[in-house]
């Protein structure tokens, strides 16, 4: 429904200098007149005056027009900057409402800035990122997604998928163009292996970034009394753990999250792993091991100066999964690579290792990737498609195979927002003299 008018507050609705109501829609320059002593909107502008209802002054604003296409919704559009505070934006809103608006729906701005074609799925996408940004490099991102680097990222893929199936096309429906390159299945083969790999490689970027961007999942472990407690509180510069030198102190998980120069780890203190006849431990430990299973990133804490069997065999258990290993109460004794002091927040060794860690990944940032779980099980779905396509494609027949590699752009196009058929037909004439 775009043809309505729609309005809402854009800023938090709270105490403050300004706040802005927005409205657009093809009415949006007709009730602002009506609402205020502005005498003609011209697009573009920002027009300094007064909001009224019934004769009498309810603000002072600054009131900004933009016309079609020239607009974040690409529809006419008005901006009221008025005084901050509740009771004033509310009344503004208010009288919106009154005079024909109807209240946005959530993202309904942005919504119709995709349907009328001014963004894609993906910079809709990055707005959201944007909005929610609470990192520089989230907000990084976000910004690269803003100016395309999803689009040019797919663009080299898409345009090639697009260029096999306009062939495919051509060969089943028309024959009798001998003069067109026919696609057998040997010709096409290695455009899926390329493809196949392309996609492999997007989505092991996107998931390494994602990494970085949204958090690392990180659980702390060891036996009771190795520190951990101490080292959370460490990593969040806060007394969140209780720490004493009672052996299973921590009886459930105890999260925080901790900023380090261009990473963020979500971070888990556990239950010190050890057998135990006491009924909460165990539901301490039990919680612990759910943890380690849905974990990024381990943290092995063991005490420089008593490193045991049952130490070795955690080691043992966890060598296969990305994990750190930290000797601490390193002022006690110095033995192994990172060496910490968590009780004296010595942990300049393991802070500067997991920076180190991750960089490869930070680096990331400058390149052009898949930046959210939407788009990456999308790319998923296309891979899973093309890896279907090697099982049978020597001996599939080719309108099984066109079925096949247009499902794989049907997921593609989805990331863009992109009609898919539209895409391919308009491709394909655009390409191929079919009238003469």
């Amino acid at each position: 429904m775009l043809n309505d008018t729609i309005c809402a507050i854009s800023t938090a609705l709270k105490d403050g200098a300004i706040s802005i109501v927005r409205m657009s829609g093809e009415d949006a320059f007709s009730i602002i007149k009506e609402i205020s002593d502005l005498k003609e909107t011209v697009p573009n502008r920002i027009a300094y005056g007064h909001i009224i209802d019934n004769g009498e002054i309810i603000d002072e604003v600054l009131i900004s027009c933009f016309g079609k296409g020239h607009s974040y919704t690409c529809e006419d559009m008005v901006e009221i900057n008025c005084h901050g505070g509740v009771y004033v934006t509310k009344m503004i809103l208010n009288l919106l409402l009154q005079k024909g608006c109807r209240l946005a729906e959530p993202g309904e701005f942005t919504k119709r800035a995709y349907l009328n074609g001014r963004i894609d799925l993906s910079e809709a996408d990055a707005i959201n990122d944007l909005v929610r940004a609470e990192s520089d490099i989230q907000a990084r991102s976000a910004i690269r997604g803003l100016n395309g680097s999803i689009e040019r990222l797919l663009t080299p893929l898409m345009d090639e998928m697009k260029d096999v199936l306009s062939m495919i096309e051509v060969n089943i429906d028309y024959p009798e163009y001998e003069d067109e390159k026919q696609m057998t299945n040997d010709v096409i083969k290695p455009y899926i292996l390329k493809w196949q790999k392309q996609a492999q490689e997007m989505i092991e970027k996107a998931e390494r970034f994602s990494l970085v961007k949204d958090g690392i999942d990180t659980v702390i472990i060891g036996k009771p009394n190795v520190g951990k407690s101490s080292l959370l509180n460490a990593l969040l510069e806060q007394d969140k753990a209780i720490v004493t030198d009672i052996e299973g102190t921590t009886r459930d998980l105890v999260e925080g999250k901790v900023r380090l120069k261009d990473i963020t780890l979500n971070l888990i203190d556990t239950a010190g792993l050890r057998e135990t006849q006491e009924r909460i431990e165990q539901i301490g430990i039990a919680k612990t091991y759910e943890a380690i299973d849905k974990a990024d990133l381990i943290i092995i804490v063991l005490d420089s100066a008593n490193i045991d069997e049952k130490d070795k065999e955690l080691l043992e258990r966890y060598k296969d999964r990305d994990h750190i290993v930290v000797y601490n109460k390193s002022d006690l004794k110095e033995t192994g690579e990172i060496r910490i002091s968590a009780l004296h927040a010595d942990i300049a060794s393991l802070t500067d290792y997991l920076n180190d860690k991750y960089q490869e990944d930070i680096d990331l940032i400058d390149e052009d990737v898949l930046n959210n779980e939407r788009q990456i099980a999308l790319m998923k779905q296309c891979l899973n498609e093309l890896d279907q396509m090697t099982v049978h494609i020597d001996e599939a027949p080719l309108d099984m195979v066109i079925t096949d590699l247009e499902e794989a752009y049907h997921y593609l196009c989805q990331i863009l927002g992109k009609e898919y058929q539209e895409d391919l037909i308009d491709h394909m004439f655009r390409n191929f003299c079919l009238g003469k």
